[in-house]
């Protein structure tokens, strides 16, 4: 106690300086208008920075879940456009069975979002990892997408992580594609060159297309379902042996600067697209008679 007193004593001529201060201060703004306005916009402008530096920050903070909210939504977005797009083309008077077999196939999806650890453009065999793994429900085969179009395919798992074989592996990589006007098929592969082109091989001679047009899974696979974005045609040439077309395509998904993924979880693509082709036949079959 006795040495807060003597600070007081000691400093007490400071502590007055303050309070007159202050004390002048309040008068002058309270009693002289232009003075108030000054301090009220000063104070306004100080406010609001410190508003916006902290909306700023709050924003840096949340930008990986707004990262992660928008492929996952992009990537719904794909399918929904996709399967619109089918219904639309295969309208006939008796839709109803074939749109309900669509929705359905829209609900089932249960995308798992991640994020790529570990990635590699320049080699042949390309891998990347995940970190999403068997805790999470990422099994081998399944496939992984992205906002963009597709990724690849996991080939393997631990606990808590996925290795992916990207689209650009040479070796290992081979995705059944289509060209989304016609629905001519053939497979996707990357031959080590550049990482944004890749080819689809085995298109029939007969198929008709035209360059610029977007190139997406076909849904003949139990890996991906069919309409996820691959790319658009650049060039066409002919097989080796003359008997098929060979599609240099620009691949949609930019591999040097993936971070957010989803794995599709869904193991019965396979028999819901036999099923969905199943119905569009049996369609054609009564319309022809």
């Amino acid at each position: 106690m006795r040495n807060l007193l003597d600070f007081l004593k000691t400093y007490h001529h400071w502590f007055i300086f303050i309070f007159l201060e202050v004390a002048s201060g309040v008068l002058l703004f309270q009693n002289n208008s232009y003075h108030g306005s000054v301090w009220l916009s000063s104070s306004n402008y100080v406010v609001g920075k410190v508003y916006e530096w902290e909306s700023s920050l709050l924003s840096f903070m949340s930008y990986g879940k707004v990262n992660e909210a928008l492929t996952l939504r992009n990537y719904y977005l794909e399918r929904q456009v996709d399967q619109l797009r089918r219904l639309y083309k295969d309208a006939t008077k008796d839709t109803t069975a074939l749109e309900r077999q669509e929705l359905a196939f829209l609900s089932q999806y249960n995308p798992i979002p991640a994020k790529v650890v570990d990635n590699s453009v320049s080699k042949l065999d390309n891998l990347m990892t995940i970190d999403k793994g068997r805790a999470d429900g990422v099994e081998t085969d399944m496939g992984v997408a992205c906002g963009n179009g597709v990724v690849g395919v996991v080939s393997l798992v631990s606990d808590h992580y996925a290795v992916v074989v990207p689209v650009l592996n040479a070796g290992a990589s081979s995705i059944s594609c289509a060209i989304r006007n016609s629905g001519y098929f053939g497979y996707l592969h990357w031959y080590g060159e550049d990482p944004a082109v890749a080819y689809v091989e085995d298109v029939p001679r007969h198929a008709k297309f035209k360059l610029g047009e977007w190139v997406v899974t076909s849904g003949y696979s139990s890996i991906f379902p069919s309409g996820v974005l691959v790319g658009k045609i650049e060039q066409a040439y002919n097989s080796r042996d003359g008997l098929s077309y060979k599609l240099k395509v620009r691949l949609s998904t930019d591999f040097s600067c993936l971070r957010d993924v989803c794995v599709i979880s869904d193991k019965s693509i396979a028999e819901r697209a036999a099923l969905l082709q199943a119905a569009r036949d049996s369609i054609n079959v009564i319309n022809r008679e």
